[in-house]
């Protein structure tokens, strides 16, 4: 109970949302959020394999993100501080985008309503 407490301490407000079309601060890549994790949870070898002098604080917002850059797409996973609002209006070109998002809107993709299951 301590610890649950400790971490909700540690969790802030995610600055991005679900649908927003991101670029990397430092890489060529971008991408739309669709996962949000309130702190890091990946596994500790992901984070240690970040060279020291780059690697991010665990304590923020990670982002998983549908990512594309010059080459390919792929999915990402990315800290808040190292993100920001891609302001192109370009679309992401990423093939799963249509799976979970509708029209790109100002920045934003529209979050498509799951059907429920029978």
């Amino acid at each position: 109970m301590l610890e649950e407490a400790i971490v909700k301490q540690t969790e802030r407000e995610a600055r991005f949302a679900l649908g927003q079309v991101v670029r990397h601060r430092f890489h060529p890549f971008r991408g739309v959020i669709f996962d949000v994790d309130p702190v890091f949870a990946n596994s500790e070898d992901w984070w240690l394999s970040i060279p020291a002098d780059k690697r991010p604080a665990k304590d923020q917002p990670y982002y998983h993100l549908l990512a594309e850059n010059a080459e390919t797409t792929y999915v990402a996973y990315v800290s808040e501080q190292n993100l920001l609002a891609d302001d192109s209006g370009k679309p992401v070109s990423h093939p799963q985008v249509s799976e979970l998002f509708g029209k790109l809107r100002g920045g934003f993709y529209e979050i498509r309503q799951r059907r429920p299951s029978n």
